[in-house]
């Protein structure tokens, strides 16, 4: 290309770069390359057909499968007309269109067109205001839309986030996210990958208004920019980033930039930082460059890879992070170093890559997060904004609300059922989930129950709850129907698991099985179910391994995968194991593992792909991992909980990788884990009050065969319960149903669990969550939980019943006064949300134990606690 034209301000050299890139997709895109170039056929603006060449050059490989070129082109003619529509559209430079409005996709949700709709929803809103209040007002209407809830890991996409009503932290940034660009407005999401002072992570946005960034919390409004319940937590994070699907040049620190896909550091906004300068050598003394650096935070019982970099040519990496401690691993040619870095150590680092085989016995070490840091201090807002605030925000959520309201009821679920001969409670189960889906799934079951009996039914229980949002009748109707005639003599729960169910890891739902009914021969498909591992070979001949971006592997569906005939090794396993449930044959993958598997005459077999990794050239060899209690275990040791104080990882190419079952489980002793033969790290960790992890280490090998026995323990630890002070149980609250009570009498004398809560906030979910898992013990501890909600806290829309799992003794209050909590949070509305406030009360009501804010685990924390004191009151009798 010789053009010498600017388009979007870009120079010739950008220019020549775009149409490189461009030009390579559609020699690798070949197989799909009409459905997804075709639209440089149609008629187009020269600034059209650029900035479609610009979403292309970036585009990961997933969605080179997955999508056709309407969809794109769709994407690009909203995003340049809102531009010439909106009143900011020629204040936002070239560069942040094209790297923060532009762009089709934020996380790894499905694409789809939703820029129209959701500008229909907020031009008029947003018309006459400034770019700073027009973020506001977005963020109002999140709210209306939906609300915090935790989930799994697959991201829903943003209209099918409305149709749900909520979505966990990564699903609502999401949505603000792409309501921001759908009105023009650069937006970016942005993600702590993980705390360092507990456990999960956090999602938030940065939107761009006249010159500068601001931060809000998705579908949780404030009344001004720059504030979020999330300030002081991110104060104490060890990396704060983005990601951009380009070449971006900054100005922000770059972490990753390769293969036209862009991490950037905004850690520096947000919290202290230091640089971390690693040196890699190898036994000679030699620079290795291109070594891989790892920067691992403790969180959710493993080491997580916050950071990975490569090695320059001089064998040396940067990064910047927080003042907390990190375990840094470089690897490189099946060799690796790791040191444990501590905050106040020199920030100059060299490891020696010496290591070929994992230590013996255990290590026991503290991680220390950042400290709490203070904010600064912001001027108060008038106090009628303040009103205006919370009215929008009562408003807000009686909108969302009469939305749910247009949900199916559950007599219209048990009318259904009767009318189709089901089981009602199983109907009422599945329409309850699929919420704002309810109706297209119950017009399914309507459909097809008469025909197939309970089978429709069994289709849907197989399916993860998420997938009941965004599954429609097409998908449902590919499955049953193409599933059921390949029943054949298969076990009936074998049938349902590995054929039935279309469900393999967390890509999107699609039917696939007609096309793969069709896609071979009779010939081929009987000879692949004499013998699955000839399908695989076929595949291993036929298609291309591409390793796509990090966060998208494992997200390209099925038929995208297989009509492109390239992809990333998870989507290919993902693949094979389709293409098995098509054709009648067991396939899964591994629950641990995540390896492709099929069943035959011996059991469990592994489809050997040679072509993805060097790991999967030979079938792997299997042993089993039984653990032990500790018979020497500490009084306050807690109970063992996958992925939450433990986990377990395989030495695979010179780094641990953690297994996976599912999180909380607990029965971890009864029954051996199946696990690949060879080395493995024991992870244990108890959090303290202050965010330190007590981490324990223990070294273990595997061998194919054999049953390895292992302890499972913990570092001692003591419970720390002074005497905080007291709270003033004379304060006057007012039931819920009008009536009014002293805070003395609700907390009777066996001591009390009492909080400040903010329904609508997701600090105060977590810890509702947490109580209702701990209903159980906390019940046969017998003490009252007292929650206790202010009146600028308060909204009309909240109500009890919609936690029926919480501890038999939960009652909930309205605290007009704030009186009892005043003398230990001297502003129950400080300028920061510090919402839920908890407190451990003793028999004299006492406080014993206070946590603030938000931090994974306090409801633990407070049991543990209270459980303490009850011993010791039951010591002391």
């Amino acid at each position: 290309m010789t053009s010498q034209t600017l388009v979007f301000t870009l120079d010739a050299q950008s220019l020549e770069r775009i149409e490189q890139k461009f030009q390579e997709k559609v020699r690798f895109a070949e197989a799909r390359k009409s459905e997804l170039f075709h639209v440089f056929q149609q008629e187009l603006t020269h600034e059209e057909a650029w900035a479609l060449k610009v979403v292309y050059a970036y585009m990961p490989v997933n969605d080179m499968a997955d999508y056709n070129g309407d969809l794109f082109l769709s994407h690009v003619r909203r995003a340049l007309d809102t531009r010439k529509r909106v009143p900011w559209g020629e204040r936002v430079p070239d560069h942040l269109f094209l790297h923060f409005v532009l762009p089709y996709r934020i996380n790894t949700e499905n694409i789809e067109d939703f820029r129209g709709l959701i500008y229909d929803e907020l031009a008029e809103r947003t018309a006459k205001l400034s770019m700073a209040d027009a973020i506001l007002e977005t963020n109002y209407w999140c709210h209306e839309k939906a609300t915090y809830i935790g989930s799994d890991l697959r991201t829903i996409s943003p209209l099918t986030m409305i149709r749900n009503a909520r979505g966990r932290c990564g699903e609502e940034s999401t949505l603000a996210v792409a309501a921001l660009r759908s009105i023009g407005i650069p937006a970016r999401q942005v993600y702590t990958p993980r705390w360092a002072h507990c456990d999960s992570n956090h999602a938030w946005v940065e939107a761009w208004a006249d010159g500068q960034w601001y931060y809000i919390g998705a579908c949780e409004p404030e009344a001004r920019l720059n504030q979020g319940w999330f300030s002081p937590p991110a104060r104490r994070a060890m990396l704060i980033n983005t990601r951009i699907y380009a070449d971006y040049p900054g100005p922000e620190d770059i972490t990753l930039s390769e293969k036209g896909f862009t991490e950037i550091n905004l850690l520096e906004d947000y919290a202290p930082t230091r640089n971390i300068y690693v040196k890699v050598k190898n036994e000679q003394g030699e620079p290795v460059p291109g070594a891989s650096v790892r920067f691992e935070l403790y969180n959710t019982a493993e080491f997580y890879p916050i950071a990975e970099i490569r090695t320059d040519a001089q064998g040396e990496a940067t990064f910047k992070t927080g003042c907390g401690d990190l375990l840094i691993r470089a690897v490189s040619g099946g060799k690796w170093s790791e040191i444990l870095f501590k905050a106040q150590e020199n920030k100059v680092i060299e490891l020696v890559l010496d290591s070929a085989e994992q230590p013996t016995g255990s290590a026991d070490f503290d991680m220390v997060p950042p400290p709490e840091g203070k904010g600064e201090v912001g001027t108060a807002l008038p106090e009628e904004k303040m009103q205006e605030h919370n009215r929008r925000l009562e408003e807000g959520a009686q909108i969302r609300g009469r939305y749910e309201d247009t949900f199916l009821s559950e007599e219209e679920a048990v009318s259904l059922a009767k009318g189709v001969g089901l089981p009602s409670v199983r109907v009422w189960d599945i329409l309850r989930k699929a919420r704002g889906n309810s109706r297209e799934i119950a017009a399914f079951l309507e459909e097809r129950s008469n025909p197939y009996g309970e089978w429709p039914l069994r289709l849907l229980e197989s399916m993860n709850e998420k997938d009941l949002i965004d599954t429609f009748r097409q998908t449902l109707d590919d499955h049953l129907i193409g599933a059921l005639s390949q029943q054949g003599s298969w076990a009936e729960d074998t049938f349902v698991r590995y054929i039935l169910c279309p469900r393999i890891s967390y890509e999107m739902l699609v039917p696939y099985r007609g096309i793969f009914h069709n896609a071979f021969s009779a010939d081929e498909a009987a000879a692949f179910r004499v013998n699955p591992s000839t399908l695989a070979r076929m595949l291993e001949q036929q298609y291309e391994y591409y390793e796509d971006l990090p966060n998208l592997k494992g997200k390209g569906n099925p038929i995208g995968t297989f009509s492109l005939m390239k992809g990333d090794s998870q989507s290919l396993d993902i693949l094979f194991v389709a293409v098995c449930r098509s054709l009648g044959i067991p396939a899964r993958l591994h629950p641990s593992a995540q390896k492709p598997q099929y069943l035959s005459d011996k059991g469990w077999e592994d489809a050997v792909f040679s072509l993805t990794s060097p790991q999967t050239q030979k079938n792997t060899s299997w042993g089993m991992l039984h653990l032990h209690r500790d018979i020497k275990v500490p009084q306050d040791t807690p109970e063992a909980s996958y992925f939450e104080n433990f986990s377990f990882a395989l030495l695979e190419d010179g780094v641990y990788k953690t297994l996976i079952y599912p999180y909380g489980s607990t029965d971890v002793y009864s029954e051996p884990y199946e696990v690949e033969a060879g080395a493995y790290r024991l992870t244990t960790g108890i959090r303290m009050k202050d965010g330190t992890a007590k981490v324990r280490f223990v070294y273990f090998t595997v061998n194919a065969g054999d049953t390895t026995e292992v302890v499972l323990s913990y570092r001692e630890t003591e419970v720390d319960i002074p005497v905080l002070g007291k709270l003033a149980p004379g304060s006057i609250l007012t039931r819920l149903d009008g009536t009014e009570v002293e805070l003395k009498e609700l907390l009777g004398s066996e001591g009390a669990i009492a909080a400040w809560i903010e329904p609508e906030r997701e600090p105060t979910k977590h810890l509702i969550r947490e109580l209702c898992e701990l209903a159980e013990p906390l019940d046969k501890l017998g003490i009252p939980i007292v929650l206790m909600i202010g009146d600028m806290e308060w909204n009309a829309s909240f109500d009890p019943v919609g936690y029926p799992k919480l501890p038999v003794r939960t009652v909930f209050v309205q605290d007009s006064s704030y009186a009892s909590l005043s003398g230990f949070i001297s502003k129950p509305a400080a300028y920061e949300a510090g919402y839920p406030h908890l407190f451990v009360l003793d028999t004299l009501h006492q406080v014993r134990y206070s946590a603030s804010g938000y931090k994974i685990g306090t409801g633990k924390e407070a049991l543990q606690i209270a459980a303490a004191i009850s011993q010791s009151s039951i010591g002391s009798e």
